[in-house]
Order: C-alpha cells, then sequence, then structure tokens
C-alpha cells in the first residue's frame, strides 16, 4: 500500500509538471512542431492568431511537406538534414502572404533526443517593420519623405567618385525658404509643416529626377533632392552640362515656388534663396562643397532674398562675417555695446514732438557699426533677441522717465517687440514688472508689433495683448499694409495705432499705387477710431499729402533721424517751456 501510494504520488507529482510544462508552451505565441528524423509530425502547438499554415484538424502523423507545402517546406527540410549532418541549429526566414499583406517568420531547427527535430516558428512581421521604419528614418525625412541629411551625404560622395572617374561636373544646390519661421510663428507649425509638404511635392515636379529615394545606381542621373531639416533643402544635380544648365535648374525652382500655396484655408507667399557650388571648381569633396553652396545661400539671402547666387571665393568673407556676428553678439550686453537711439514722433496738425520711437543700435569695436538689418534677424535666429529685447524694454522706460523727472512733456515712448519676444510665457507680467520698477505710468509706453505677431490669431495671443491693454499700455502695429490685415480681421484686437510702412510713403504723392494703398490705410484707421502714424517721411511734398488725407503723426529724416537721448534732450527743451519735474 505504501509503495502504491508513492507511486500515486509521483504519477500526481508527473501529471502537474506536464500540465505546468504545457501551460508554459501553449502560452509561447510560437508555432511548434516535434518531428521524426523522416519529416512526420509527432506533436505541435500552433497559436490561433498565427497564419503559418493551412492548419489542418490534426497535423500528428502528417509529413511536412503536408504542413507547410511548396518552397517553405522544401526549404524546412534542407535545413532539418543539415541540422541532423552537423548537430548544430538552423536558422531561416521566409515571407508568406497573409490578410493584410506580407507576412515574415523565423524558423529555427533543433535536433533532439533520438533524433526527434523541434521546428519553432516565429512570427517577426512586427519586428521587421519596426526595422524597415528605423532603416527609413537613419536616411529619409519623415515629414517629406525624402533624403535626409545622412542619405544626401552618401548619395554626393558617391556621385563626386564618379565624377572624378568620368571627368563630369556636378553641381550643389542648397535652398533656404525666405521667411519661413513668420509663417511658423504666425499660422502655427502644423501649418509649416503642411508648407514644407507641398515644397516638397513641387521641388519633386519640377526637377528631372528618376529616383528621389535616392538610391544610389551606378549611371543613375538627373537630381536628388533632400531636407536635412528645418526650411533647408539640398538638391544634387547630375548630368550638366555647364553652369547654363543649373542655372535653368534654379529658375525653375524659382518659378515652381511662386505660386502661393493654399494652407488651412489662408494663399501663403513663400520664396526661397538658392546658393549653388559646382564640382570641381568650387570644391572637390562633400563637405567643401556644402560649405560652399550654404556661404552662396546667404548671400542670396542678403541680396534681397528669392533669388540664387553662384558660389564665389569672396563670399566666405560674408559668411565669416556673420559667424564673427554671431560670437560677438552674444556678449554685447556684457560689454556694454548696445545702445539706444531715439527718433521724434511729430503730430502733424502742431508740429510739436509727442512720441519717440526707441532704435536699436550696435557698435562692435573689431566689427564696427553693425546695421540692425544685419544683427535683430540674427538675434531672432539664435534666440539672443530675448535677453536683448528684455534690455531694451528696460532701458526705454527707464530713459522715458528720466526725461519726465527733468520736467519735459509726457512723451509716449515706442518700443519694438519681436514675435519671438511677444509669445514668451509671462510677457505681459514682464512688461508690468518693469513699468514698476522704473516707474514709468503705463500710457507713456507704447509696443509696437508686427502682422507676424497677429495673424496666429490665437487665444493666448489675445489675452496677452488684452492684459498689456488693461494696464494701460497702447498698443500699434507696425509695418501696416506689408502683410495679410484686413478690417475685420484688425476689429478683433485691441489696437490703438496703425503705423503705415515707409515703402508705401517713398513715392508719395506721385506714385499712384502708394497714394491709394496710403489713402486706403488712414480711411481704414479712422473708421477703427485707430491713430495713424506715418514712417519714413522725408519731404514736404510727403507731409501735404499726409496732412490732407488726415493722418496723425508723423517721423522721418524730415524731421530728425534717430539720435542719442542727449540730442533728442536737446530738441525737447527747444520746442517747449520747461514744466514742473514729476517725482
Amino acid at each position: 500500500m505504501r509503495l502504491q501510494r508513492r507511486t500515486d504520488e509521483a504519477m500526481d507529482e508527473l501529471s502537474r509538471s506536464e500540465r505546468k510544462n504545457r501551460a508554459l508552451v501553449e502560452a509561447i505565441p510560437d508555432m511548434m512542431l516535434r518531428l521524426s528524423r523522416d519529416g512526420i509530425c509527432l506533436d505541435y502547438k500552433i497559436p490561433h492568431d498565427l497564419p503559418a499554415t493551412n492548419k489542418p484538424q490534426n497535423l500528428v502523423g502528417r509529413h511536412i511537406r503536408e504542413i507547410m507545402p511548396g518552397e517553405v517546406g522544401n526549404t524546412l527540410l534542407e535545413h532539418i538534414n543539415r541540422a541532423l549532418t552537423t548537430r548544430q541549429a538552423q536558422l531561416f526566414h521566409y515571407v508568406q502572404e497573409g490578410d493584410g499583406g506580407l507576412l515574415n517568420f523565423e524558423a529555427r531547427v533543433t535536433v533532439g533526443t533520438d533524433d526527434e527535430i523541434l521546428v519553432i516558428v516565429r512570427d517577426i512581421t512586427e519586428h521587421k517593420h519596426l526595422e524597415e521604419r528605423i532603416r527609413f528614418l537613419a536616411h529619409f525625412d519623415s515629414l517629406t519623405q525624402l533624403p535626409n541629411r545622412v542619405m544626401f551625404k552618401e548619395r554626393l560622395n558617391i556621385t563626386l567618385e564618379q565624377a572624378r572617374q568620368q571627368g563630369s561636373p556636378v553641381a550643389v544646390l542648397l535652398m533656404d525658404l525666405d521667411n519661413f519661421k513668420i509663417v511658423n510663428d504666425t499660422l502655427g507649425h502644423d501649418a509649416g509643416d503642411l508648407l514644407l509638404q507641398g515644397v516638397a511635392e513641387r521641388l519633386q515636379r519640377c526637377l528631372r529626377t528618376s529616383d528621389f529615394i535616392a538610391r544610389p545606381e551606378k549611371g543613375e542621373a538627373g537630381a536628388t533632392i533632400s531636407r536635412p531639416g528645418g526650411d533647408e533643402f539640398t538638391i544634387l544635380l547630375t548630368r550638366i552640362v555647364d553652369a547654363t544648365d543649373v542655372m535653368q535648374a534654379a529658375r525653375r525652382i524659382l518659378e515652381t515656388l511662386a505660386a502661393p500655396f493654399r494652407i488651412h484655408g489662408r494663399e501663403i507667399g513663400i520664396g526661397a534663396s538658392l546658393g549653388v557650388a559646382l564640382f570641381p571648381n568650387d570644391g572637390v569633396d562633400a563637405e567643401t562643397l556644402l560649405k560652399n553652396a550654404d556661404a552662396a545661400m546667404n548671400h542670396a539671402k542678403n541680396e534681397g532674398r528669392n533669388g540664387y547666387r553662384f558660389y564665389t571665393q569672396a563670399m566666405n568673407t560674408t559668411h565669416s562675417r556673420r559667424l564673427a556676428m554671431e560670437t560677438h553678439l552674444r556678449k554685447a550686453l556684457e560689454n556694454a555695446e548696445l545702445r539706444l537711439h531715439y527718433q521724434p514722433q511729430v503730430e502733424i496738425t502742431s508740429g510739436r514732438i509727442v512720441g519717440v520711437e526707441c532704435l536699436l543700435r550696435w557698435h562692435q569695436p573689431e566689427l564696427g557699426p553693425v546695421s540692425p538689418a544685419e544683427f535683430i534677424p540674427l538675434a531672432e535666429d539664435t534666440g539672443l533677441i530675448l535677453p536683448i529685447g528684455a534690455w531694451v524694454l528696460r532701458e526705454a522706460c527707464t530713459q522715458a522717465r528720466a526725461w519726465q523727472q527733468q520736467g519735459l512733456a509726457r512723451l509716449r515712448m515706442a518700443v519694438n517687440i519681436s514675435s519671438v519676444q511677444f509669445r514668451q510665457p509671462g510677457f505681459g507680467s514682464s512688461v508690468r514688472q518693469i513699468l514698476h520698477e522704473t516707474g514709468l505710468p503705463p500710457d507713456c509706453l507704447e509696443l509696437e508689433l508686427t502682422e507676424g505677431v497677429l495673424l496666429r490669431n490665437n487665444e493666448e495671443i489675445l489675452r496677452t495683448l488684452r492684459e498689456i491693454k488693461e494696464m494701460g499700455v497702447h498698443l500699434s502695429l507696425d509695418d501696416f499694409g506689408t502683410g495679410y490685415s484686413s478690417l475685420s480681421y484688425l476689429k478683433r484686437f485691441p489696437l490703438d495705432t496703425l503705423k503705415i510702412d515707409r515703402s508705401f510713403v517713398l513715392d508719395l504723392p506721385n506714385d499712384p499705387d502708394n497714394t491709394a494703398i496710403a489713402s486706403a490705410i488712414i480711411a481704414m484707421a479712422q473708421s477703427l477710431k485707430f491713430q495713424v502714424i506715418a514712417e519714413g517721411v522725408e519731404n514736404e511734398a510727403q507731409l501735404d499729402f499726409l496732412r490732407g488725407k488726415g493722418c496723425d503723426l508723423v517721423q522721418g529724416y524730415l524731421f530728425s533721424p534717430a539720435v542719442p537721448a542727449a540730442e533728442l534732450l536737446d530738441m525737447l527743451r527747444r520746442q517747449q517751456p520747461p514744466a514742473h519735474a514729476s517725482a
């Protein structure tokens, strides 16, 4: 009896162990086949969701050719024989058609005791897709599906090697979209992404290319387009005879981008600046050609944008200057190299100075005077505009308060605010803090915003505008007429003043287009009860025209350029008797 009990207990333990092992096997998401050395199925486990076979009702006793017919079965038999011969595990991959497309499998063959064969088949379709995705992202831009920087350089290096052997020319074009940052800042990054996709599609249509995936097949010719990042595109032109072919391609690119893009119901115009470097004249390796194409592109951008330039050695000087400017600009505040100058804003009916616009100036000991047109875009691109903009606002408020304490009239101080600065979280609070610290009454401060700030037209922008307006600070829309504004659009914002851009004042009253535009802007401002100021007034004819149309304020060289605070103080003292100093 004791022996029988032990036997029963051992059998129960064995049964439990077998059930546990079976549960473990069932939990494995792989197909498992136990075969004789002749390929006959002895046992099996097939997950319900693994479409690897035609799944007959019972596989035991069936040959592997029945279970896995066709080429897959033949391949499996080959690996079984190899495993039996070498006594080593064998691994192979195969593909089968599934309901949703091709499926990828990995089969592992091992030899057990008594030459039994264990075949484990795993569905690796998802793993393969992930591998392909990683491989794609390593060489292609996910947004535009164009080759990325890595793929482009690989293609360029192979192309240059072929060009050296064949003595053929190659052109590298670097293209940067003009004012793309404004689109991102005003319409949002989703709109910017759609614009980049639209640009990529147009480039592919316009350039002769047989393979935009840029697989570098020997003898392939045409164009390879890539997006290294941001709003930059690089283009590799082969099968060219001379610079004339490249000029034609550059012109086609500019022409194809000239038509507006329709994004979120808006028509967006975008230009491009292109730089061209030619092999072998402008460089014999990829790095040099890309560097020189970049220098040419920057030259095209600085010359007025929406154009192309071929590289010349003189351009390295321009590129070096930009790098030097960035280096020095990072220390400009610390080294006290920045100054504010002030341009009077004159009431057109009385001729009296009632406000000033502060304008930033930079004199760098090594570079000399640097134009705001050079360094302000650089400051915006690098993010340096944030500390510089905060310094300008504080300095301007301090100066305006100092003039009041010297007994002068309460001038309104106009300060330009960049879109980057305005969109910073807590901008309204920083304005309030600066007013509190400097003691300047809020109604003596006017913030000049560009249309780029307002075009985003979201609730956060509106909240910030209303917060500033509720303090008593005035809000002005700068360079009005150069963007997308309309009457219904302007009514949405709590503005006080519209500034007519100097480009519309330049040829008044002789240019009929500018005459019509200036008249319309003044009429629009009056209908909205906005004050209107014209900038760039340089002669009496312009002044007379603006006075006749009811313009409120003017500024320009007819009255004074922007001058240091001491010079403006003299002008203010000459125009009015001293007032009682304010505390």
